[in-house]
């Protein structure tokens, strides 16, 4: 992709500014933002595109407790809380270099790349043990321009790929569906439940079992299921009818054991998906396997602790993931051997409409939404616009 000449960066900027836990009311239109400067070892991106994720509501209506089930919070990893107000929310960003700070090459304006956007406490290459991202512990793409570090901004020339459909793969979920799966050790020729198959990271499980060798088994409605299956779902399993889940998940493997479970629904769930794969232990060749990364069926489960340690089910949490993930990502991603599951652009002036959008969504969503600031609307954005009457249903 041919490198672009470089306009002035203004002194403002506009952003969409959060301001507290709540509704969408907190998140706040400004257009006299005070463009950030890219300090030593940062570059300045001008954003093109930014990809929403479930992370962005659940930070803004303060659904992350980790002590009392009803605090109304975001996390605090490293003990004390790191999302401040005002904040800029958006993780997986896209855009264009367009200045550097003190010690990166200036051969790097104009590239065009993705953020890894995890915001790590120190520089080990294998572990992250307290995951914050941009978005939530520092300003992130929800706005004309960011300042991020220039190790984590990688470069992805890809002509092929739009820049919308660039922040659609990115990090968030897709690092962290390749955590949930190294950290449960999915290994070729493996069954994999994903639940949550629709979404960002539940069609990037899809992918990402199919480039190790895995066979995935995708958990969603049976309207997405044509397109699952083009992405790579071996099977389509309807998460209706609680009471014959597992016999139907068992009927679509002919028999043979779940080996690991990507749960991204908890709440009622759990326990089937425990199911799935315990039912024959002498039909096993490793240990059952429990990633969990998200809990958007409920936050809470109740399991009898009998059949996790009886079984040997082992359970794995995950929250983002490591610089070496990020970057073999990001290998995959050049090679195209990522494809991009985008649904639909909005302008971020709309966030509102798009949150609205988001929590609402219905049968025909399927993949990503990512939010293009106004200045970049035309030529990023326009293209992947819903259509006037979808617009107007969801508004």
């Amino acid at each position: 992709m041919p490198r672009e000449s470089v306009p002035a960066v203004p002194d403002t900027m506009h952003a969409m500014l959060l301001v507290g836990h709540g509704e969408i009311d907190q998140l706040v239109y400004h257009n006299d933002v005070v463009t950030p400067r890219p300090g030593p070892g940062e570059v300045l991106v001008r954003v093109t595109a930014t990809a929403k994720n479930n992370t962005d509501r659940k930070a803004r209506e303060g659904l992350y407790p980790t002590k009392n089930k009803g605090d109304v919070t975001s996390f605090a990893m490293g003990g004390e809380a790191t999302l401040v107000f005002p904040r800029i929310q958006g993780a997986d960003i896209a855009g264009r270099v367009v200045a550097v700070g003190e010690g990166v090459a200036a051969s790097r304006i104009g590239e065009r790349g993705l953020l890894d956007f995890n915001l790590y406490p120190d520089a080990r290459r294998d572990i992250n043990l307290m995951p914050d991202y941009y978005g939530h512990g520092a300003d992130g793409g929800f706005a004309e321009y960011v300042a991020v570090p220039s190790d984590q901004f990688h470069h992805v020339p890809n002509a092929e790929l739009a820049d919308a459909e660039l922040a659609a793969m990115g990090m968030c979920s897709y690092q962290t569906a390749y955590h949930m799966m190294t950290s449960a050790r999915v290994a070729a020729g493996e069954r994999v439940l994903v639940s949550g198959a629709s979404g960002g990271v539940g069609t990037a499980l899809i992918q990402l079992c199919r480039i190790v060798g895995a066979i995935p088994y995708a958990v969603s409605q049976p309207d997405k299921a044509e397109a699952l299956l083009a992405l790579g779902a071996e099977a389509v399993i309807d998460r209706g009818d609680l009471d014959t889940f597992v016999e139907r998940v068992l009927g679509a493997t002919q028999g043979a054991p779940i080996d690991a479970v990507m749960d991204l629904v908890g709440g009622a769930m759990t326990d089937l998906f425990i199911d799935t794969m315990i039912g024959d232990m002498r039909a096993r060749a490793t240990y059952p396997r429990l990633a969990i990364a998200g809990a958007s069926g409920g936050n809470l489960s109740e399991i009898m602790w009998t059949r996790i340690y009886l079984y040997q089910v082992q359970i794995f949490g995950v929250s983002h993931g490591t610089r070496e993930e990020a970057e073999q990502l990001i290998e995959w991603i050049r090679a195209g051997q990522l494809k991009p599951v985008l649904h639909a652009a909005f302008k971020l002036s709309e966030l509102h409409v798009a949150e609205r959008y988001f929590v609402n969504r219905g049968s025909r969503f399927l993949g990503k939404i990512v939010i293009v600031p106004d200045a970049q609307w035309a030529e990023h954005g326009a293209p992947f616009a819903l259509e006037a009457n979808v617009f107007k249903d969801r508004a």
